[in-house]
Order: structure tokens, then C-alpha cells, then sequence
């Protein structure tokens, strides 16, 4: 009865279009693979609030992603609502000349197309990450020298109670892939983004030069949820699982990248358990090898 009224007023607060029932999440991340969400919503950003509340006062279980770019999601699936931050939750606006507000749906690199456009450099870093905005200044995501909390001024975010607070960039407490919003479990609504004038054909010249970069060292014929492994204090994660003989080693469909150790790929059918077990079999060889401890980058979901 309970699960039936919930269900009621999901519907009342969503389109049909915006709520799935065990949505397979392989469509869902870059991996392209993982079992069923027993809900799978996509809300605007001014309705995320209303559902969170709602998940709280049914005691529902509540994931919330954005792109599926960073996540290793279970073949069993998920129970409860997943929330997608994504496409119905972006918008981009240009103010006080450098600055951009950026809903927390809205991509990555279409938010560094738009700065280039603009003439606004210092996005550059971030044109080729597959992720949202939110996704991103959460676990405060960067390449190549550049990292979100360089271009960071302020986030508004929606806590687990309901509330929507802004919070300024120096409270944020954003390091090595961690942030604030990590640790108390806040939703990123909405970025604003400080960035410095340049002119667009230099912004492109350099976003080109970043592009290149990735196609030469990366396996992005495959799918895969990015760099798998933080990267050690000290260390590459690339570097350690190549010392240690695993270049190429494979389980099942799940394989470290023979082009660049520090991805696990997906060649065509991997499940969630070879991909997990492969990541588990990677860390016990470099810690016998080098005494290193890989943690994930990837974000691991009902396992």
C-alpha cells in the first residue's frame, strides 16, 4: 500500500516521460553495464527537491547520478528511485561578463564549448571529461593540470533534509577527487563557474591539443567509466598495474586496457561481477607487488 502511494505521487509530480519502471542502468552508464533500477527519474532541477523529500518521507532508497560516466552499477541493480541529474536538469547562462551558472545537468563538455564560444578560457581541461557539471564538483574532477576547484566560486546544493543552500567555493573543501558534498551527502543544483577572457580561437587551439591527447592515450573505442583507480600518493595507478604484469589481463569481457592500464574496458559483453572482480584481482596484485593500496575512482552502486 505504502509502495502504491508512493507510486502516486511520483506520477503527480512527474511527466509519464520522466518516470521508468526497472530501467535497465546499462543505458545508463558508460560502462553499459548493470541490472534494473526499480525507479529511474529524470526531473528538472526545480522538482529534484519535492522527489528527495518524498523518497524520505516513504523511506525509499535514493541514488542520484548524473551522466554515468564514473559508475559501476550491479547486475542485480538497484532498488528504490534513481535520480538522474541530467539532460532535463542543464541550462547554461553567461553573467557579469566571466562568470557562468550551470545547472547541475548540463555536460562538461558542452559547458567548455560554451565558454569558448564566449571567448572565456579556463574550461579547457574539462572538454573532454564524459560528465555533468554536478558529477564534477562533487568529486571535484580534473585532467590534464586542471581541476574543478580552480574555476569553482560557488555551488548551490540541496541537502538530504530538503533544504537548498549556497555555499562559497572556500567551504566546499574540495581536494583529490573529494569534496564536502561527499561526505554529507548534499546534491549539487547548480555551479558558478569564474573564468578569464581570451580570445575563442586560442580556447579552441588548446581544447584541440587536450582532444588529441585523449584520443592518442586512451581507449575510448571501448566503454569503459574512465580512470578505474585513484590515482596513489606518489604513484601512477597506470604505471603500477603495468609493473605489475597486467597489461591486457582479462575477466571475461572486462579487461585492463592494453592502451592506457590505469582504464578497465568493457570488449563487448562484460557483467558488473567480471569487472568488479577483475578490479579486485588488480588491486591484490599491486599491493603484492608494490605494497600500494588502488583505491576506485569509479563509484561502485549496489554491490
Amino acid at each position: 500500500m505504502e509502495k502504491q502511494l508512493f507510486e502516486q505521487e511520483i506520477e503527480r509530480l512527474l511527466a509519464k516521460e520522466q518516470v521508468k519502471k526497472e530501467e535497465p542502468m546499462s543505458r545508463h552508464t558508460t560502462f553499459r553495464v548493470g541490472g534494473p533500477a526499480e525507479y529511474y527519474v529524470t526531473p528538472a532541477i526545480a522538482q529534484i527537491p519535492q522527489i528527495v523529500i518524498l523518497c524520505k518521507e516513504y523511506e525509499i532508497p535514493l541514488t542520484i547520478i548524473g551522466n554515468g560516466s564514473n559508475l559501476l552499477v550491479a547486475d542485480n541493480g538497484l532498488r528504490g528511485v534513481v535520480l538522474e541529474i541530467g539532460k532535463a536538469a542543464s541550462g547554461i547562462k553567461l553573467v557579469d561578463g566571466e562568470d557562468l551558472v550551470v545547472q547541475a545537468g548540463t555536460l562538461l563538455s558542452e559547458t567548455a564549448n560554451f565558454a569558448a564560444k564566449n571567448g572565456l578560457a579556463g574550461m579547457e581541461f574539462a572538454a573532454g571529461i564524459p560528465g555533468t557539471i554536478g558529477g564534477a564538483v562533487m568529486m571535484n574532477a580534473g585532467a590534464y593540470g586542471g581541476e574543478m576547484k580552480d574555476i569553482l566560486s560557488g555551488v548551490r546544493v540541496l541537502t538530504l533534509d530538503g533544504e537548498v543552500r549556497v555555499r562559497p567555493a572556500e567551504e566546499l573543501e574540495l581536494s583529490y577527487r573529494h569534496s564536502r558534498m561527499m561526505e554529507e551527502q548534499e546534491i549539487v543544483l547548480e555551479a558558478r563557474i569564474n573564468l578569464t577572457q581570451d580570445s575563442s580561437a586560442a580556447i579552441r587551439v588548446r581544447m584541440d591539443e587536450l582532444r588529441q591527447k585523449r584520443v592518442e592515450k586512451q581507449p575510448l573505442e571501448y566503454p569503459s567509466a574512465g580512470s578505474t583507480f585513484k590515482r596513489p600518493e606518489g604513484h601512477f595507478a597506470g604505471k603500477l598495474i603495468e609493473d605489475a604484469g597486467l597489461r591486457g589481463f582479462r575477466v571475461g569481457d572486462a579487461q585492463v586496457s592494453e592502451k592506457h592500464c590505469g582504464f578497465v574496458i568493457n570488449r563487448g559483453n562484460a557483467t558488473a561481477a567480471q569487472i568488479i572482480e577483475l578490479m579486485q584481482r588488480v588491486q591484490e596484485r599491486v599491493l603484492e607487488m608494490s605494497g600500494v593500496v588502488l583505491e576506485p575512482e569509479v563509484r561502485l552502486l549496489g554491490f
